[in-house]
C-alpha cells in the first residue's frame, strides 16, 4: 500500500500490513475512541460493540497477523508517512489495555510480547513470559539518557542537523527514538518471539516532537528536522518489525495534534505478570464475557448435531432389516432352524 498523508487534522496511518489484512483506500473518518478496535479487529479478537468502519475490510479469517504495533505521536497533525491513512474524529486518550488483556488471557501459558512504553512518562506495562527479554530495555529518563551516550546509541549515526546533544529537550526526543530502535534489536537477538504462533502487541507513546515544538516552535528548524527523522526512523522501525515478524504484522501510526481529554491511567510494573484481582465481597456474578454469544452458539449447534446423529443412527438401527445383518440374526431365520 502506498500513498501520501494529504488531509488536515489527526491522522491514523498504516505503515504496512500483510496481505490477510485488508486496508481500503479512502478518507472516511474514524472515530478516535475506536482504534482499539481496529487492532482487536485485525488479531481476530471480537470487539464489544460493532464497527461500521468500511477503511477495514474482512480479509482472511485463518491468516491473522502475528503482531500489531501502534505509534501514537504527539504534538502534530499528520506526519508524511508512506502508508495509508485516514483522518481522526474526535481524538480522544485511547489504550490497549483490552487487547493486552485478551492476548494474556488466551496465550498465558505460552511466549506472547505484550509491550506497551510511554518514554517521556516513564509508563510501562509488559506481561507474559516474554518479559525477561525486555528486561535490559531502557525505559526511565536516566536510562534512556544513558543509553544515548553510549558507543551503540543512535547518535553515532544519526543526522542530528540543528539539533543538540546537549539540549534536555533535543535528548527526550531522541530517546524514544533509542526506544525504536532498541526494540528491534532486541527482538532481532530473540527471533523466536516472533516466530511462535501467539499475537504480539506493541503499543509505543511519543511525546518528544510535541516538546520540541514547544521549545522552538512548529515554525523552528528544530522541529522541521525532528519531525523528518522521526518520520525516517518511524518507517525504518515499521519495516524491521515488518520482517522480524516474516511479513505478518500490522504497523500502524496515529499523529495526534492534541488530545480532547486526558487520559487517566494507573502506572503498572514494568514486570507485572498479571493484574491483581479486587476481592468481592458482595458475592457478585462475573462480568458478562463479550465472548458468550460465540461460545454459546458453537455449543448449541453441536449438540444439536449430535442429537441428530444419536437419532438418525437410532431409526436406523431399529429399522434394521435382519436379513443383510451378521451371521447371528441369520441363525435365528425358521428355515435354518428346520434344517
Amino acid at each position: 500500500m502506498s500513498g501520501f498523508l494529504g488531509v488536515c487534522g489527526d491522522e491514523f496511518s498504516i505503515l504496512r500490513s500483510p496481505q490477510s489484512v485488508v486496508f481500503r483506500d479512502g478518507s472516511w473518518p474514524i472515530p478516535g475512541e475506536r482504534i482499539p478496535d481496529i487492532a482487536a479487529l485485525t488479531m481476530g479478537f471480537s470487539v464489544e460493540e460493532d464497527l461500521p468502519w468500511p477503511g477495514l475490510a474482512v480479509g482472511d479469517l485463518f491468516h491473522r497477523p502475528r503482531a500489531t504495533v501502534l505509534v501514537t505521536v504527539k504534538g502534530v497533525e499528520k506526519l508524511p508517512v508512506k502508508g495509508v491513512s485516514y483522518p481522526i474524529e474526535n481524538a480522544v486518550p485511547f489504550s490497549l489495555d483490552s487487547v493486552a488483556n485478551a492476548i494474556h488471557t488466551l496465550f498465558s501459558e505460552e511466549t506472547p510480547v505484550v509491550l506497551q512504553l510511554a518514554p517521556s512518562e516513564e509508563r510501562v506495562y509488559m506481561v507474559g513470559k516474554a518479559n525477561a527479554v525486555f528486561e535490559d530495555l531502557s525505559v526511565t529518563l536516566r536510562q534512556l539518557r544513558n543509553r544515548l551516550f553510549q558507543d551503540s546509541s543512535i547518535l553515532s549515526s544519526l543526522p542530528l542537523n540543528s539539533l543538540s546533544r546537549n539540549n534536555e529537550v533535543d535528548l527526550l526526543f531522541l530517546s524514544e527514538l533509542q526506544v525504536l530502535h532498541d526494540i528491534t534489536s532486541l527482538l532481532s537477538r530473540h527471533k523466536h518471539l516472533a516466530k511462535d504462533h501467539s499475537p504480539d502487541l506493541y503499543s509505543l507513546e511519543l511525546s518528544g516532537l510535541e516538546e520540541v515544538g514547544k521549545r522552538y516552535g512548529e515554525d523552528s528548524q528544530q522541529f522541521k528536522d525532528a519531525s523528518q527523522i522521526l518520520v525516517d526512523s518511524l518507517q525504518k522501525f515499521a519495516d524491521e518489525m515488518f520482517n522480524l515478524y516474516g511479513g505478518n504484522a500490522v504497523v500502524e501510526v496515529v499523529a495526534v495534534k492534541e488530545f480532547n481529554s486526558p487520559l487517566s491511567r494507573k502506572t503498572r510494573s514494568i514486570l507485572q505478570a498479571s493484574q491483581s484481582q479486587k476481592e468481592n465481597p458482595y458475592n457478585l456474578a462475573y462480568p458478562y464475557n463479550y465472548d458468550y454469544s460465540v461460545i454459546f452458539n458453537i455449543v448449541l449447534w453441536m449438540m444439536i448435531g449430535l442429537a441428530l446423529a444419536v437419532i438418525v443412527i437410532s431409526y436406523n438401527l431399529w429399522n434394521m432389516d435382519p436379513g443383510y445383518d451378521s451371521i447371528i440374526y441369520r441363525m435365528t431365520n425358521q428355515k435354518i432352524r428346520m434344517d
